[in-house]
């Protein structure tokens, strides 16, 4: 009886084993591509912030890159102005994802033809779309400036990326412009997933609209509201390519936020070094606004009672 007992649980421990290598041989291709792909640069930046590795070589420094960069005067303003520019953008995007999910989830003619309309913004190339909305700013025939002139709010033409303030905010409108549709989209998809039965319900006991949309949309929308929230945050705190197309950083720095800094003084300075050195603070950034991010989603899930 023993033997057999012993011999059915070898018999386990193969299968399962058998079982955990052909697991492991599934995730081998995958966990190798991020080895490759993620992990790999990301220690070769760790090594790089502390040489002074440029086009004649590098060396071994030590911490000096990071004293360098936490005594800038200018950075601590850059890092500033880039949570303000992905607080500002993500925010935007919320609020007008959300109000354009809920236009086009009602019951109107149209519809369809309205939610293919609202896509061209996330279909079109992001150059090409940039490159739209720096002739739009153009002072000389942009057609804001020309509307603006023309309905007597301008005295005469106005660039709106020559001013520090007025690119800023230009650029915002630009990054907000790029991605709302795709939160809308997703908030559609998560509204178009409610029950019906509970507005049915609310609606039956005489609840008003703005207390269904409080009390029924946005608790079950919110995982998806926290959701992309957090990855719009993540897209437009690494957000590169609209802020070069239109002002390149400026004027005068205005729109430097920390990617195209690092950019700047990696790629332009040929300062790889002490450019690996402001990559590894906006990924520990980053980081660390993830995890209080998701610290804060847990106590929304409770408020919510979302599991």
């Amino acid at each position: 009886m023993k033997s057999k007992i012993l011999g059915h649980n070898t018999n386990w421990q193969k299968f399962v084993r058998s079982h955990t290598l052909y697991a492991w041989l599934l995730i081998a291709p995958a966990a190798l591509f991020l080895i490759l792909i993620v992990g790999w640069p990301l220690v070769e930046t760790v090594r790089l912030s502390f040489t002074d590795a440029g086009l004649g070589g590098e060396k071994y420094i030590g911490w000096q890159n990071f004293e360098k960069l936490f005594n800038s005067r200018k950075y601590p303003g850059i890092v500033g102005r880039t949570f303000y520019w992905m607080f500002l953008s993500v925010s935007l995007k919320m609020i007008l994802g959300i109000i354009g999910a809920l236009l086009l989830n009602a019951k109107l003619k149209g519809r369809s033809a309205f939610r293919v309309m609202v896509m061209p913004p996330w279909i079109v190339p992001m150059a090409i779309g940039c490159i739209g909305w720096l002739w739009l700013y153009n002072g000389h025939f942009g057609i804001i400036s020309g509307v603006l002139m023309h309905l007597g709010l301008l005295d005469g033409p106005f660039s709106f990326l020559a001013y520090k303030t007025s690119a800023f905010y230009s650029t915002v409108v630009t990054d907000v412009w790029i991605g709302t549709p795709m939160v809308t989209i997703f908030f559609l998809a998560a509204m178009q997933g409610v029950p019906q039965d509970l507005y049915e319900a609310a609606y039956v006991d005489g609840a008003s609209r703005w207390y269904r949309f409080r009390r029924i949309t946005i608790p079950q929308i919110m995982p998806v509201i926290v959701t992309m929230a957090l990855l719009s945050s993540i897209w437009t705190f690494n957000s590169f390519e609209i802020i070069w197309i239109l002002t390149e950083g400026g004027p005068r720095g205005a729109t430097t936020t920390m990617i195209i800094d690092t950019y700047k003084m990696a790629i332009a300075n040929y300062k790889f070094g002490y450019g690996a050195t402001r990559a590894l603070m906006v990924v520990i950034l980053l980081t660390v606004f993830s995890l209080i991010y998701l610290l804060l989603l847990n106590k929304v899930n409770e408020k919510f009672k979302i599991k």
